[in-house]
C-alpha cells in the first residue's frame, strides 16, 4: 500500500504528537503506512502525488485572516507550499482531507472570504447534522444523520465555493463538511478528537486565545460528561477508500 501523507502546522510538540497519533488511531493507518510532515517546521519538500494513498491535513493555532504582519515566516511559508499543492490536487482530484484549518485552507485557496466575522465555534462538543448529499456519500454512508463532534476555531469560510457539495452543518456553522470534485474533503470539526486529545488541547492552548485562560479547568471537566463517536470513522472509510 502507498502510504498517506499527513501534514501538520502545530508549533507545540505535545500538540502534534498527540494528534499525529489520533490520525492513526482512527484511521488504523501504521506508522509505515504514514508519511509525518510538520510544515510549520519543514515546509513541504518536493512531493509526487503518485507516491501517496491519499493527503490529511490537519488542524493547528494559525490564522488563515490574520493579517501579514500577525503572521510569522513559517506561516507565511507554509501557506505559500499549500496553495502550490493544492494547485496539483484540484488537477488530478486527488484525495484529500482537510480537518478544520484545512477547511479554511481550501476554501481560502478557491476565492472565498475566511474571517472571523461569523461561525466561528466556542471549544467544545457539537451536534453536526449530515444533509442529504451527506447521507449519500461513500465517506458518510451508515454514518447516523446527527452525531456529537468537537470543534474549536476563531475563524471560518463565509461562504461556499462554487460547485461545492455541502454534506453537514451545524447550528452555529453551516459548513462543517463539504465536498469539492469527486476526492476532495474537508471538515470544520476535528475527525480525530476523542475526550483524551480535547483535554489535552485545552490545556495546552489555554493561552491562545480560544477561551479566557481562567476557563480552562472548568471546560476540561465539561469534556467528561462529553460522549463522541462518530467523528473518527470518517477518517478511518477515507483511509479505506482511497487506499492501494
Amino acid at each position: 500500500m502507498k502510504p498517506f501523507l499527513i501534514l501538520q502546522i502545530r508549533p507545540l510538540d505535545e500538540a502534534s504528537n498527540d494528534e499525529y497519533e489520533a490520525f492513526l488511531k482512527y484511521s488504523g493507518l501504521k506508522p509505515d503506512q504514514a508519511h509525518r510532515i510538520r510544515i510549520e517546521k519543514e515546509g513541504i519538500p518536493s512531493i509526487k502525488l503518485g507516491d501517496y494513498s491519499g493527503i490529511i491535513l490537519g488542524g493547528g493555532p494559525s490564522n488563515i485572516s490574520d493579517l501579514p504582519e500577525q503572521k510569522n515566516q513559517f506561516q507565511k511559508r507554509f501557506e505559500r507550499d499549500l496553495q502550490s499543492l493544492f494547485d496539483e490536487i484540484f488537477e488530478f482530484d486527488f484525495p484529500f482531507l482537510g480537518v478544520c484549518y484545512g477547511m479554511g485552507a481550501i476554501t481560502d485557496y478557491l476565492g472565498c472570504k475566511v474571517s472571523k466575522e461569523k461561525y466561528a465555534e466556542s471549544v467544545g462538543a457539537i451536534e453536526i447534522e449530515l444533509t442529504v448529499a451527506g447521507l449519500n456519500d461513500p465517506l458518510l454512508k451508515d454514518m447516523p444523520k446527527r452525531f456529537m463532534a468537537y470543534c474549536g476555531h476563531k475563524e471560518a469560510c463565509q461562504e461556499l465555493p462554487p460547485n461545492t457539495e455541502l454534506l453537514a452543518s451545524s447550528d452555529q456553522c453551516p459548513f462543517q463538511i463539504i465536498k469539492i470534485q469527486s476526492n476532495i474533503y474537508a471538515t470544520q470539526f476535528h475527525v480525530e478528537l476523542d475526550k483524551k486529545g480535547i483535554e489535552l488541547r485545552i490545556d495546552v492552548y489555554r493561552d491562545h486565545g480560544y477561551f479566557k485562560p481562567e476557563d480552562a479547568d472548568r471546560l476540561i471537566k465539561e469534556m467528561e460528561a462529553t460522549h463522541v463517536e462518530y467523528p473518527g470513522r470518517i477518517l478511518q472509510r477515507f483511509v479505506n477508500t482511497y487506499k492501494r
